[in-house]
C-alpha cells in the first residue's frame, strides 16, 4: 500500500506577517501563528526620529529657499514693469 503525502501550503500575510498553514486537498487550516514583532530599542528609536528631523528640516530649508527665490524674481519683474511704464 502506498501512503499519500499531503500538501501543507504556508501563506504568510504580506501586510502583518502572520502565517497560516493550510493542507491543500481538504483546504483547511491546519495551523495560524501571528507574525513575531521585533522590538526596537530606545537607540534605534532615537536614531529614527533624528533622522526624520533632519529630513524635515532640510525640507523646510529648501521650501525657504524656493520661496526667497520666488519673492526675488516677482520683485525684479515687478521693477522692470515699472522702468518699463516710466519710460512710456
Amino acid at each position: 500500500m502506498s501512503e499519500k503525502k499531503k500538501d501543507v501550503f504556508e501563506i504568510i500575510c504580506p501586510h502583518c506577517q502572520a502565517s497560516i498553514w493550510v493542507e491543500a486537498a481538504s483546504r483547511t487550516v491546519l495551523k495560524a501563528e501571528k507574525a513575531v514583532r521585533k522590538k526596537e530599542s530606545l537607540d534605534e528609536l532615537l536614531v529614527k526620529e533624528q533622522e526624520r528631523r533632519a529630513a524635515f528640516d532640510q525640507k523646510f530649508e529648501a521650501a525657504a529657499e524656493l520661496a526667497k527665490k520666488k519673492k526675488e524674481k516677482a520683485r525684479e519683474k515687478f521693477e522692470k514693469a515699472f522702468e518699463e511704464a516710466d519710460e512710456d
